[in-house]
């Protein structure tokens, strides 16, 4: 009955794919395989989450859908417009102004009210037990020890994965875009965000020994129709991928993220992940992934959402070169251990 369940609510898409103008099928490279080339931009003020009091709803009328766009707008323009306030020592620190972050204007263009497709309520499921366990350790740890050394930060803070450039891309804050590359044999995934190039076999050969960790995953790719699938494992211990993607609502209306950060729900190493990349039509690029990691969810989950080819180049992301916060944050951990001794 859930799959079922599931299938019902992604119906409404399904259709709006099979009536994609049919020139999409014929976009196909020099040896014939579907051309999925090209610089793609997964910005969306649709949260990955629905908000608990859309209830069950999937979809946002028109009116809404414009609506919610209006005050993506309009909180845009109030935070550009806000006077520069000055942090004092001890206090909120705060973090990027609004002239770093791009997270976007428009839903998804099916109005859908979260990424999440499945479960249908559009909400994450349940941990399991071993995932609340994991959770309330890492609670208690990052309480006591947030910043012992910079292994105690995450692979964000560290600039080794970026936090929305997956595996698994999600819709987050700024440098949201992709480039794809692909030959015969691969197929190569290249993210604005800390410029992770993730070279994907097409050619059958065997996965990594499980012994094998790797930040990204070890990555197998096949042609399932016009669908490039890829197939994820073996990631790396230390990976911990948060998902990013709870959601509230702001003082002017407009929606804003909150993230699992802090509540201490992270992937395990265990995960398995599988992304689906369809052509839809020239500009449109449907990316969808079902993660699978039973040491942190009591089920699968599956997202989903649409990229728009765009013409501007993939910018310089130099993460370890500005990474300024590492320093701030192990220093100020270090200023407040001196302060609790006493010196």
């Amino acid at each position: 009955m859930h799959r079922y369940s599931a299938a019902v609510c992604t119906l409404a898409a399904v259709v709006a794919l099979a009536a994609a103008p049919a020139a999409a099928q014929t976009l196909r490279t020099a040896w014939g395989d579907p051309d999925l080339q090209g610089i793609w931009d997964f910005r969306t003020i649709t949260p990955l989450e629905r908000l608990e009091d859309l209830g069950d709803r999937a979809f946002l009328t028109v009116e809404e859908a414009a609506a919610a766009e209006q005050a993506a707008i309009e909180r845009g323009i109030e935070l550009w417009e806000a006077a520069a306030q000055r942090t004092e020592a001890g206090g909120n620190v705060g973090a990027y102004n609004n002239f770093w972050m791009d997270e976007g204007t428009k839903p998804i263009e099916t109005r859908r009210t979260s990424l999440i497709v499945d479960p249908p309520n559009g909400r994450f499921p349940e941990l399991s037990e071993v995932g609340a366990e994991r959770a309330a350790a890492l609670r208690a740890h990052m309480e006591a020890h947030p910043a012992d050394s910079y292994t105690d930060r995450n692979t964000s803070d560290r600039c080794i994965v970026g936090f929305n450039a997956g595996p698994p891309i999600t819709s987050l804050a700024y440098n949201q875009n992709m480039q794809l590359f692909q030959t015969p044999d691969h197929a190569v995934i290249y993210t604005e965000m800390v410029h992770t190039p993730r070279i994907v076999p097409l050619d059958g050969r065997a996965p990594l020994d499980p012994s094998i960790r790797l930040w990204s995953g070890d990555s197998r790719g096949r042609w399932e129709g016009n669908t490039l699938v890829i197939e994820t494992a073996n990631f790396h211990a230390e990976r911990a991928w948060v998902p990013q993607g709870g959601v509230d609502r702001g003082a002017s209306g407009a929606l804003e993220r909150v993230t699992y950060a802090g509540s201490g729900v992270f992937s395990s190493e265990n995960m398995t992940l599988v992304e689906r990349l369809t052509r839809v039509d020239e500009d449109t690029l449907e990316y969808t992934f079902t993660v699978t990691d039973p040491d942190t969810w009591a089920s699968d989950w599956t997202a989903s959402m649409l990229m728009a080819r765009t013409e501007m180049p993939l910018f310089e992301y130099a993460c370890h070169e500005g990474n300024y916060s590492m320093e701030g944050i192990l220093s100020g951990h270090r200023a407040d251990e001196r302060r609790a001794a006493g010196e």
